[in-house]
C-alpha cells in the first residue's frame, strides 16, 4: 500500500461529509499498512465544534487500539489540519501526517510548531499534497454549491 492508496479513502470519507452538507474533509488512520481508523467532518450534523474528522479518527484509533497512544501511526487528512486538530494529533502521539491539500488561509509554520512540539508529544513526519488536486477540487466543489 501507498500514501494515494490511503488518501483515496481518506476522499471517500470527505465525500461523505459532502454528501451531509459538512465541509467536506476525510481522515484515515493506518498502522501497519492496516486501517485502523477512518471518519469525516460531522460538525454541523452533531452541533459540536471538536467534531473534525481528525479528532473522530483519533478517537476511534484509541478505542481499537486500547491506547492513547498511537506510536507508529500514520494519519492521512484531505486538508492541512487546523491547530486544535494539529495539537491531538502530536500529542496522541501520531508518527506521520500525510495530507492532501492546505488553504490559503492556515498558518502553516504556527501548525507545523504544534505538530512538532516536543513539551506535549513528539515529532511527527509531514507528507505534503498527496493527490492535492483532488483534495482541493472537492473542498472548492463545496464551497461554489454554498454560496
Amino acid at each position: 500500500m501507498n500514501d494515494k492508496y490511503y488518501m483515496k479513502i481518506a476522499l471517500e470519507e470527505a465525500r461523505k461529509a459532502f454528501s451531509k452538507g459538512e465541509i467536506p474533509v476525510g481522515a484515515v488512520i493506518v498502522k501497519n499498512d492496516k486501517i485502523i481508523a477512518k471518519a469525516h467532518n460531522l460538525r454541523e450534523s452533531q452541533q459540536s465544534v471538536i467534531k473534525h474528522a481528525e479528532i473522530i479518527a483519533l478517537e476511534k484509533a484509541c478505542a481499537k487500539l486500547k491506547n492513547w497512544r498511537l506510536i507508529g501511526c500514520t494519519i492521512y487528512v484531505t486538508m492541512f489540519p487546523c491547530p486544535m486538530c494539529a495539537s491531538a494529533i502530536n500529542q496522541s502521539r501520531i508518527s506521520r501526517l500525510v495530507y492532501g491539500t492546505i488553504p490559503e488561509y492556515a498558518e502553516k509554520d504556527i501548525i507545523s510548531f504544534i505538530l512538532n512540539d516536543k513539551n506535549y508529544g513528539s515529532s511527527v513526519e509531514i507528507c505534503e499534497k498527496v493527490m492535492e488536486d483532488e483534495c482541493t477540487k472537492l473542498l472548492k466543489e463545496f464551497f461554489l454549491k454554498k454560496r
